[in-house]
């Protein structure tokens, strides 16, 4: 069912170097002109802050939208792809790393899914519009928030600002489109120079979609989410919020033997920051949370059962906190604390749940920014991390993890514990020749403990281990990041580079997981400029390599070169833009190979889609936005994806295709 290409190649590169040679040939006359850049509508791509960081608002609308979570939400930005199974709950994919590799922070607490094959990855908990503020940190070059996430951290932020006198404001946000997509989402806050009070509701949902030939693709799926913050701001220096949540939803996975019928979440959240002036000691920070979810998967809520009717209901619970404090030690700056998580999962056995994991970790960080000169900026940090999983289960199923059919064997590990203190730690300088340019390079080690999707899910064990618990090794990932970044008054430009070596890199081939030692590698890069008082472009360009350094052979679940070129208008009230993303094959292939989310199913072909759409400002706070995704048709996948389920008819090496021409409208109503 899948489509086949013309092999294009690289025919687009040299489409994406005349657009990067443009920006910088004519940065210095557009540097003169002093011409103040438009705040576009729709985002087609987002320009670094600082090295290596990218920041923005999650609330501004990115095509091809809207995005159906958080993973949805990454796979827009340079760098980013997903593993797809079906229309939503993707897991996120960060050059070429993905799982735990990347640590995803939600209002400073991390919400770990329960599925033992990440059917409810972490981001499909998260609905970005419903956060204020998003960051993205590439590789491992900080330590400030948590174990370090070899590939990036990611960070999703609710910020209320403070009231200086009564008063309310609120945002209120309708969106459809084709294949029944409709969501609503209402953010409402009032209060006055002592606290306030937030309420945020988001609902959406979408059917079946139909791919480029009009093949129906199994998709369906729903999420609703509910937040509730309290504030206390008894003066300016000083915060206190209690938040509670709640969220459940569905999906219907085309490339599953199973759907998800219940992502339920219930959260609880505390916050305490605590401002000082005139002091060596600038702040304290403190973030509280507990996360509880309920997941089940079954093959009979969503679509009609085969032979059998089955049903995996799982728990897990996360609490955890952080206590940071910041230091201003004359022109440095120094972040110090400690954080600590406590994890437990539980399945469910003849209708009694049983708990199978706790995972305890407890860290300690320091960062530092240390100007050197003038022009020269020193950044340091270093953490350890203890780590204490416990194994609590009395069966084995199914050949090891536990969680599928067949006999079952009794657990040679019940009640054993693990046991490990890694260190992690960076070094980066920065040089700044004139004031819009930065020039960096840095290099990270972290040494990651695996997860529990690592120790739990595969059958077997490494080189005679009775198991994954106990064979498994810890990732020890070392990296070189350089690049340089270039802010000018029409011209942003950038370009990133990374090497690094991965001992015991956890490969899952099928069901059983091996440590090998990886080497990867890549870049990218990106210009915006705007060449007229209406008009700016864009283009970015990323590309990751990855290499199994034991066999000498490709790394699987790499994705291939994704370029991105868009083109805006914007006067006055009305704005209109195109984008035109554009992915080459994908030839270095491992077959069999990956993650416990999904392996390398073969070659993959070139293909590229245009995107088209138009906004109208009613009024300075009501704006309507509308879109066509793929808008000549095409019939498409993406290279990391699952393979589809025989259950809905599709060879089990075929790739689940991308949805065909959409449609879509977007009210936005802010007060």
């Amino acid at each position: 069912m899948t489509a086949t290409y013309p092999q294009t190649r690289f025919l687009y590169h040299p489409l994406f170097l005349a657009v990067a040679a443009a920006s910088v040939l004519l940065s210095g006359e557009a540097t003169a002109d002093h011409t103040v850049r438009i705040a576009p509508v729709v985002i087609s791509a987002d320009v670094p802050n600082q090295s290596l960081v990218t920041e923005g608002d999650p609330r501004q609308a990115r095509q091809p939208i809207p995005a159906s979570d958080a993973g949805d939400f990454l796979s827009r930005t340079p760098g980013f792809s997903a593993q797809n199974s079906g229309g939503t709950n993707g897991d996120p994919v960060l050059r070429g790393l993905s799982g735990s590799r990347i640590n995803i922070l939600v209002d400073g607490g991390e919400i770990i899914g329960a599925c033992p094959s990440r059917m409810d990855a972490p981001s499909s908990y998260i609905a970005p519009e419903s956060f204020d503020h998003f960051e993205i940190i590439k590789g491992p070059q900080t330590v400030k928030y948590g174990p370090v996430g070899s590939a990036g951290t990611v960070l999703f932020e609710r910020r209320t600002q403070p009231f200086l006198t009564s008063g309310s404001r609120g945002r209120i946000t309708l969106q459809g489109g084709s294949y029944g997509r409709f969501g609503q989402l209402v953010d409402l806050t009032t209060g006055n120079e002592q606290g306030y009070i937030r309420a945020i509701g988001q609902h959406d949902r979408a059917e079946d979609y139909k791919d480029g030939s009009g093949n129906k693709v199994p998709s369906k799926w729903m999420n609703w989410n509910g937040d509730v913050l309290i504030g206390a701001t008894p003066n300016s220096d000083t915060l206190i919020e209690l938040g509670v949540g709640a969220g459940d939803g569905e999906a219907r996975y085309a490339a599953r033997n199973m759907d998800g019928a219940k992502f339920e979440r219930r959260s609880t959240t505390l916050r305490f920051e605590q401002y000082y002036y005139d002091q060596a000691l600038e702040s304290i920070e403190a973030r509280f949370y507990h996360h509880a979810n309920h997941h089940v998967m079954d093959n009979y809520s969503l679509r009609e059962p085969g032979h059998m009717a089955m049903a995996m209901p799982l728990k897990r619970t996360t609490t955890g906190g952080r206590v940071t404090t910041h230091w201003a030690l004359g022109n440095q700056q120094l972040a110090t604390g400690v954080d600590a998580q406590i994890s437990k999962h539980q399945d469910q056995h003849h209708a009694q749940w049983q708990k199978d994991m706790d995972y305890q970790q407890v860290g300690y960080f320091a960062e530092l920014e240390a100007p050197l000169a003038e022009q020269h900026t020193l950044f340091a940090g270093a953490r350890m991390d203890h780590y204490q999983v416990q194994d609590y289960r009395h069966e084995l199923s199914g050949g090891g993890h536990g969680h599928g059919g067949g006999h079952t064997t009794p657990n040679p590990t019940h009640g054993e514990k693990r046991r490990e203190n890694l260190p992690s730690a960076f070094l980066r300088y920065e040089f700044m020749p004139v004031e819009s340019t930065t020039l960096y390079a840095g290099v990270g080690h972290t040494q990651r403990m695996p997860d529990y999707w690592e120790l739990f899910s595969p059958e077997n064990g490494l080189h005679g281990g009775a198991n994954a618990f106990t064979s498994i090794k810890p990732e020890k990932t070392t990296q070189l990041d350089i690049g340089a970044y270039w802010h000018g008054n029409t011209v942003d430009a950038w370009i990133a580079a990374y090497v690094g070596r991965i001992d015991n890199f956890i490969l899952f081939t099928h069901a059983d997981a091996s440590n090998i030692d990886a080497e990867i590698m890549g870049a990218e890069a990106g210009s915006a400029w705007q060449f007229h008082p209406n008009f700016s472009a864009d283009a970015t360009l990323a590309y990751a390599r990855g290499r199994n350094a034991d066999e000498r052979s490709a790394l699987p679940q790499i994705p291939p070169l994704d370029a991105r070129l868009a083109l805006q208008y914007e006067k006055e009230k009305l704005s209109a833009g195109m984008i035109w993303r554009l992915v080459d094959s994908q030839h270095r292939v491992a077959m069999d190979q990956g993650n416990v989310v999904g392996v390398d199913l073969g070659p993959s072909s070139a293909f590229n889609t245009l995107a088209l759409n138009a906004a109208y400002r009613l009024h300075e706070n009501f704006t309507v936005s509308a879109g066509v995704d793929n808008v000549l048709d095409k019939t498409y996948s993406e290279h990391l994806n699952k393979a589809g389920s025989a259950g809905f008819g599709y060879p089990a090496d075929t790739r689940i295709n991308e949805p065909g021409r959409q449609f879509w409208l977007k009210a936005d109503y802010q007060f």
